[in-house]
């Protein structure tokens, strides 16, 4: 009985590395979807706003949290404040943010005409992409040489070690994978005209 329970703590210390690290790959991922939600493809979204903040009464606030953001059609975004007074705070935030946008307010709106993309700027655009991918993957391999170093340290027989590390390769290449397919998709959104 006793060896049975040691095993069992010994498999449940590997087993929490490799939740661990695979709760730290996901992080990267869910990072680099964030990251790529920000690099804008040509069509207008209200998410080309997500970063902008706006001075409310002398706290920084979220755009969406003073103003209602929509599209118009697919160059045109739309940001209808809640308190007219905020048109001017909220068109020089949005100036502030450094997105490329040149917004206008017709004393009602904000409006912001998104430009199409050109094959130059694509271009810039799919090396920031392939930039935010990279830097994920490297993430990803950080995460698993820490694994690796994790399993070495444990008390567990050397066939366990080995099938740990075997089970963190595979868990890396998985999410390396992942890491080409956002990117694929990405690239491809930004390089449609």
């Amino acid at each position: 009985k006793e060896n049975i329970n040691i095993f069992s703590i010994m498999n449940e210390e590997l087993e929490f590395i490799i939740d661990s690290t695979k709760e730290l790959m996901q992080n990267a991922i869910t990072h680099l979807e964030k990251e790529f939600r920000n690099i804008r493809a040509g069509k207008a979204s209200p998410a080309m706003l997500g970063s902008v903040t706006v001075d409310y009464y002398g706290t920084q606030t979220p755009l969406t949290q003073v103003a209602n953001v929509g599209t118009m059609d697919a160059h045109t975004i739309t940001v209808q404040p809640w308190e007219k007074h905020m048109l001017q705070e909220i068109e020089k935030a949005i100036m502030l943010a450094n997105l490329g946008f040149n917004p206008m307010n017709n004393g009602e709106v904000v409006i912001i005409n998104v430009p199409i993309l050109t094959e130059e700027r694509r271009k810039d655009l799919s090396k920031q992409a392939k930039s935010e991918a990279e830097h994920a993957k490297v993430s990803i391999r950080n995460d698993r040489r820490e694994a690796m170093h994790e399993i070495k340290k444990t008390d567990t027989s050397e066939d366990m070690k080995a099938n740990a590390e075997i089970d963190i390769q595979t868990i890396t290449d998985k999410f390396i994978d992942d890491v080409d397919q956002h990117y694929k998709i990405k690239d491809e959104e930004i390089m449609k005209v």
